[in-house]
């Protein structure tokens, strides 16, 4: 599982041009079942996903065909997470390992 934390560069004022393909880029992403969650960090800094069912590389690779990050717009810092202990509700997203 991946945290992926895409933060507004200096160009945030573009974003508006590119954000039909930024969020076409989500749709597949969560059509394939890639991404468990979107939304945005408060106070206007960028956008947050939570990634699931891929390895590291195929992530990154996702990642930077995003329109915003291919323009610039966002940065995009991915962090591995290892979840073990998860709410009832949350539970598939615990490996069988883990549990």
């Amino acid at each position: 599982m991946h945290l992926v934390l895409l933060r507004f560069s200096h160009r945030k004022a573009e974003a508006p041009r590119y954000m039909e393909g930024h969020k076409a880029w989500l749709q597949r992403g969560f059509e394939e079942g890639a991404f468990l969650l979107s939304g945005s960090l408060e106070g206007g800094q960028g956008g947050l996903l939570l990634a699931n069912g891929q390895d590291a590389d195929a992530l990154l690779a996702r990642v930077n065909q995003d329109p915003f990050v291919i323009e610039g717009v966002v940065s995009a810092d991915i962090v591995a997470v290892s979840p073990n202990r998860a709410a009832p509700r949350l539970e598939f997203l615990i490996p069988k390992a883990a549990a």
